[in-house]
C-alpha cells in the first residue's frame, strides 16, 4: 500500500512539474510576444523631433541602420524583423520625412512608406551624373511641370533637392545651379596655393575628371594631385573619360574604347592634347571640387587600377610599368584577358 501511494505521489509530482514547466514556457512566450508587440506599437527611443532622409533606391537594410544611428529605433535588425511580421506591405518612399518624438516602429514604417506624416519629395543627382542624364531624369519626374532647359555640363551640384508637386522643372534646375555657384564660390575662396586651377571654371573641369576617374572618396585628393603634377609638367592628362565624353555626352559607352577614338583630335580628348579639356565632362560633387582646390602633396604622375575599385600610384614610369604588369597578371588570373 505504501509503495502504491508513493508511486501515485511520484506520478502526481511529475505531472505537477510538467504543468509548471508548461506554465513557465507559456508565460515566457506570452511575455516575449507582449515585448515584441510593444516594441513595434509602443513609444520609441527618439528623444526629439528629427528629419530623416530616404535616398532614392535605398532598401530596408540601409534605412534601418540609419534609423538606429539616428536613435529612432533601438535595433536595426529587430526593426526589420517586426516590419516583416507586423508591417504594412509596400516599398519605402524617397524623400525627407519628419519623425515626431518617441515615434513607434509601426509609425516610422507608415511614415517612410508615405502613409502617414509629412514628406518632402526629393530629386537626387548622384555625384558624377552628366547633364544629359540629369535632364532626362528631371523630364521623367511626373510630379513636376513644364519644360526644362538642358543644363550646361558642370553647372549642377550633385545633391538631393526637395520639390513640390506641380513645381516647374526649370525652377528645380535653377535651384541646383544656384547651389553649384554658391558651393564653388565658397570652396574657391578657401583654395590652397597648390591648386593648378587659375579660374573657378578650370576647377570644375579638372574636378569633373577626378570625379569620373575614381570611385573611392579617399582617393580624390591623390588623383587631383596626380593630374595637377601632369599639368604643371606639361604632360598629357590621358584620362579615359575625356575620350568617351564627345562620343556619348557622358552616357556609359557600353564597350571598350577603340584605338581610333584614343587618337581622335577634339576639344576633350586628353590623349591627343596637352592641358585641360574645353569644358567639364560631368557634374562633379563638392568633394571632387574641394580635392582639386586642395590636392594631395604628392609626386605621383601615374596610376593604374588595383583590382579593388581603387588605384596604385607611381612617381616614375618604371614604377608604373611594374604596377601595370601586376594589374594585367591579376586580370589574367581572373579570366578577364
Amino acid at each position: 500500500m505504501a509503495q502504491g501511494r508513493n508511486r501515485r505521489k511520484g506520478v502526481f509530482a511529475r505531472k505537477s512539474r510538467t504543468q509548471w514547466v508548461l506554465i513557465a514556457v507559456l508565460a515566457l512566450v506570452l511575455g516575449y510576444g507582449v515585448h515584441f508587440l510593444w516594441g513595434w506599437y509602443g513609444p520609441g527611443p527618439l528623444a526629439r523631433q528629427a528629419s530623416f532622409i530616404v535616398s532614392e533606391g535605398a532598401g530596408m537594410v540601409s534605412v534601418s541602420q540609419e534609423l538606429e544611428a539616428e536613435g529612432a529605433v533601438a535595433s536595426a535588425s529587430t526593426f526589420r524583423a517586426r516590419a516583416r511580421l507586423l508591417g504594412h506591405a509596400g516599398g519605402l518612399k524617397a524623400g525627407e520625412f519628419i519623425l515626431p518624438p518617441h515615434v513607434s516602429g509601426a509609425q516610422i514604417l507608415a511614415i517612410l512608406q508615405g502613409r502617414e506624416g509629412v514628406m518632402l519629395r526629393l530629386f537626387t543627382v548622384p555625384e558624377g551624373m552628366p547633364s544629359v542624364l540629369v535632364h532626362e531624369k528631371l523630364m521623367a519626374q511626373p510630379l513636376l511641370t513644364g519644360p526644362a532647359p538642358m543644363p550646361a555640363e558642370g553647372t549642377i551640384l550633385p545633391n538631393s533637392y526637395d520639390y513640390q508637386r506641380g513645381e516647374p522643372r526649370a525652377a528645380v534646375i535653377a535651384r541646383m545651379q544656384k547651389a553649384m555657384q554658391t558651393t564653388l564660390a565658397d570652396l574657391w575662396a578657401k583654395r590652397s596655393p597648390r591648386t593648378v586651377a587659375k579660374t573657378p571654371q578650370e576647377a570644375i573641369i579638372l574636378a569633373s575628371i577626378v570625379e569620373k576617374e575614381t570611385g573611392k572618396p579617399s582617393e580624390r585628393r591623390m588623383v587631383a594631385g596626380l593630374y595637377s603634377n601632369r599639368l604643371k609638367q606639361g604632360m598629357k592628362l590621358q584620362a579615359d573619360p575625356t575620350i568617351i565624353y564627345p562620343i556619348t555626352q557622358g552616357r556609359p559607352i557600353g564597350r571598350r574604347i577603340r584605338e581610333s577614338e584614343i587618337h581622335a583630335v577634339n576639344g576633350y580628348n586628353t590623349y591627343s592634347m596637352v592641358g585641360l579639356p574645353k569644358g567639364p565632362i560631368t557634374n562633379p560633387g563638392r568633394d571632387s571640387i574641394a580635392a582639386v582646390l586642395n590636392p594631395a602633396d604628392t609626386k605621383a604622375l601615374y596610376m593604374v587600377a588595383d583590382g579593388t575599385g581603387g588605384h596604385v600610384f607611381a612617381d616614375t614610369l618604371d614604377q608604373h610599368n611594374a604596377n601595370v604588369a601586376k594589374w594585367f597578371a591579376l586580370r589574367r588570373a581572373r579570366g578577364e584577358m
